[in-house]
């Protein structure tokens, strides 16, 4: 891919912007990149996101008064604010108040990890259909007998290819 800027050279930095809902793509060369900082000079890392995350998640919701950590003396709105933990400790401290954030951002409250694609094939298709059901049970508790039906027979079609 040749660069977007000058169109000489080949593209080797590609930045994806959104901004108001608007998607930008910059595919540039070592030497565009270098023009144009700007782009390049994100204040993006994860601790942000997670911060931002978080902030989205708790902003709705009335919670318990501050309780620090024991051995790091980190209080919650710190955590909030940074997105950081202040120590080990802090995850079992925290913990009541994070998983009902965790389970709403990734739908899980436990890390399920990810299947390489060499694995074994009915491992991935009891997770796939382990997934399934995890959703079955959340149509049902929800009343969304179609979509119940329509795991419910997916599951069925993943049982009987095994």
């Amino acid at each position: 891919m040749l660069c977007s800027e000058c169109g000489k050279n080949e593209a080797k930095v590609h930045v994806t912007q959104i901004i108001n809902g608007k998607k930008t793509e910059s595919h540039l060369c070592e030497e565009c990149a270098k023009k144009n900082q700007t782009l390049l000079n994100s204040s993006f890392s994860m601790e942000n996101l997670f911060s931002a995350m978080l902030n989205n998640a708790f902003n709705t919701t009335t919670y318990l008064p501050a309780k620090g950590c024991s051995k790091c003396g980190m209080t919650f709105d710190e955590f909030r604010t940074t997105g950081k933990f202040g120590c080990s400790d802090c995850i079992e401290t925290f913990k009541p108040r994070l998983i009902p954030v965790i389970k709403n951002i990734q739908g899980y409250d436990r890390h399920t990890g990810k299947i390489p694609k060499r694995a074994g094939g009915n491992y991935r298709i009891q997770k796939d259909i382990e997934k399934l059901k995890n959703q079955l049970k959340q149509a049902i508790e929800s009343e969304e007998y179609e979509k119940a039906a329509e795991l419910r027979d997916k599951i069925r079609q993943m049982e009987g290819s095994m």
